[in-house]
């Protein structure tokens, strides 16, 4: 593996799809020129986030004629960008789209919808139940969105299929601010209130530093690359944290975009990188899948009582995980 990745830190336009796609279409051929692999946009990039009674109206089938600008600009640059699919039982799915070669190649439907605190996912969305790992010819990726990188399990099985990076699009607001270093505002503390910053010193939102502690493992643990593109922006009068980054296999910061401001971040991931780390530290050739199995047996006969309507099959035994 060898390739330049672009992560376009965007501001989407909320429920305009066309006036997202358009800046898609920009940033796309901006990055072509100058040389970049692989773009990757943040969760609903084309539909902006907090969508609520627009979700149906935005649901478009994966395949349609909606995204097959997309598609053709792929065949120069690989494109990863998020959107609301409606599959063809009438589900609407949080997706991020991997586009190459003129097509859609592989897709991923949010698995762990946020639904505590002021989040709602569940409301609008319908969960997907898979893992699955793209086959690039730029190299094997996996795919996240968002919260899905908070619980492990889909980066276990990303780890065991040995990817090269996860992709993570995603939505992240800004909770509490503070000086580097120091806890959450006091005043703030539990209140889960979300805020933009306008002090002149600029004090980090304590949920990038949070973050940044995740991805750091994540790359680590998975000894792959880890690339996070976050949005910018405000919805409904919260504020989206941006901070947009890249990690190396070692859980080193290769680059971030600093600020609420929209940008690009261009970084070059190659192979020999994955091979030191994974020669150095050999955690994949001691993993021991089949005790997790084993004792995964024992605790999913069944799914949970809370589960999302329409997340799992019918049979849990038969889910592809």
């Amino acid at each position: 593996m060898d390739l330049r990745l672009t992560i376009a830190q965007t501001n989407p336009a909320l429920g305009d799809f066309h006036k997202n796609l358009d800046d898609h279409l920009r940033q796309i051929r901006a990055a072509t020129a100058e040389g970049a692999d692989l773009i990757l946009f943040p969760e609903l990039s084309l539909t902006g986030y907090f969508l609520r009674d627009q979700v149906f109206d935005l649901g478009i089938d994966a395949n349609g004629p909606e995204l097959e600008p997309l598609r053709k600009l792929s065949m120069g640059i690989s494109i990863v960008a998020g959107f609301v699919e409606r599959a063809a039982d009438g589900r609407l799915y949080n997706c991020l789209g991997f586009f190459e070669d003129g097509k859609l190649l592989s897709k991923h439907r949010k698995v762990h919808l946020v639904s505590y605190g002021m989040f709602d996912e569940s409301r609008d969305f319908a969960a997907g139940d898979e893992w699955g790992v793209v086959e690039s010819r730029l190299g094997r990726f996996g795919l996240f969105l968002c919260e899905d990188i908070w619980h492990l399990e889909g980066q276990y099985l990303r780890i065991l299929e040995h990817v090269d990076a996860y992709l993570i699009g995603s939505a992240g607001p800004g909770r509490g601010v503070g000086p580097e270093g120091a806890s959450e505002h006091p005043d703030l503390a539990g209140q889960g209130r979300l805020y933009a910053d306008s002090t002149e010193t600029a004090p980090e939102f304590e949920s990038v530093r949070t973050w940044r502690s995740i991805l750091t493992a994540a790359a680590i643990h998975g000894q792959c690359y880890v690339a996070w593109a976050n949005r910018v922006g405000f919805e409904d009068g919260i504020a989206f944290a941006g901070s947009s980054a890249v990690h190396a296999p070692s859980g080193a910061q290769l680059g971030c975009i600093a600020g609420l401001d929209e940008g690009n971040l261009t970084v070059r991931l190659t192979g020999d990188e994955l091979f030191r780390a994974r020669q150095r530290t050999p955690l994949l050739r001691d993993a021991r899948p089949w005790i997790v199995a084993k004792a995964l047996g024992v605790r999913c006969d069944a799914p949970p009582a809370n589960e999302p309507k329409g997340s799992v099959p019918a049979d849990p035994t038969s889910a592809s995980d």
